[in-house]
């Protein structure tokens, strides 16, 4: 299914979640002065504006992004990143995680980016160009597969599909299980939407049952953004967490 555009909901509370993790651990992961590698299963377009006819239709980031950024410190490295693509694109400019990747890493890091959706693909390719990703119009599942382990070895891939296939929540687990045998130093971050149906437990389930290293997962709930969504909270499940990112977790959990 290639409907979903993530432009109706970019910077939701769930897109703050998300992406204040991953910077987080991008942040730590480049302190050390070794190369690593960012991979991304469903990019998207990596840059959006808030101000469009699509964003302000559903109005998710009022809920977000709007409602949240005073809460961060103001060199809280998911603020940072959003500073300097705001400072380059205007006040209405959002980032999505390619970008806020690419705005983290440094010129001798490798980024690999898979999107199917013929528009998106095409906005990401011309949006990341001047980072030199390499960006596939192809799923991303099979791409995670064909590029790991990545050189450099090192790296993280974050796993974040719109779920419009829900044979995906019986994907991933296995997915997951298969890429963490190819590259097994790999962080392997998966986010998933918290709805009302439930539609996610199973699938943290099976995760649970597996024996995967240093999982940090973590959850926060918040009001449903607009009458009738169902969506009531965000969770990621992080295999190979990087050092600090609990205590990020719990700060997370004190500003919902």
């Amino acid at each position: 299914m290639l409907s979903y555009q993530h432009i109706f909901h970019a910077g939701n509370p769930a897109d703050v979640h998300k992406h204040a993790l991953l910077c987080a651990m991008l942040s730590y992961m480049t302190r050390k002065d070794k190369p690593l590698s960012y991979l991304e299963t469903h990019a998207g377009r990596a840059l959006y504006d808030l101000s469009s006819a699509e964003a302000l239709k559903t109005g998710e980031a009022a809920a977000g992004i709007a409602a949240l950024t005073d809460k961060f410190a103001a060199d809280h490295p998911y603020i940072t990143a959003l500073s300097r693509l705001q400072a380059e694109h205007g006040a209405n400019a959002y980032a999505g995680s390619p970008m806020l990747a690419a705005l983290s890493l440094r010129p001798t890091d490798k980024m690999h980016l898979a999107e199917l959706h013929p528009q998106e693909h095409q906005a990401l390719r011309d949006t990341m160009r001047r980072f030199n990703a390499k960006c596939y119009k192809q799923d991303g599942f099979e791409m995670a597969q064909a590029v790991c382990p990545p050189e450099p070895r090192r790296g993280l891939l974050l796993i974040d599909p719109s779920y419009e296939i829900k044979s995906d929540y019986d994907l991933i687990p296995s997915q997951i299980a298969k890429l963490h045998r190819k590259w097994n130093v790999g962080v392997i971050a998966l986010w998933y939407p918290i709805l009302t149906s439930g539609a996610h437990l199973q699938m943290l389930k099976a995760l649970k049952a597996q024996t995967l290293p240093d999982v940090l997962h973590h959850e926060v709930a918040f009001p449903p953004v607009r009458d009738g969504h169902r969506m009531i909270g965000s969770g990621m499940f992080v295999v190979n967490a990087p050092y600090g990112l609990a205590d990020e977790a719990k700060a997370l959990s004190r500003m919902f």
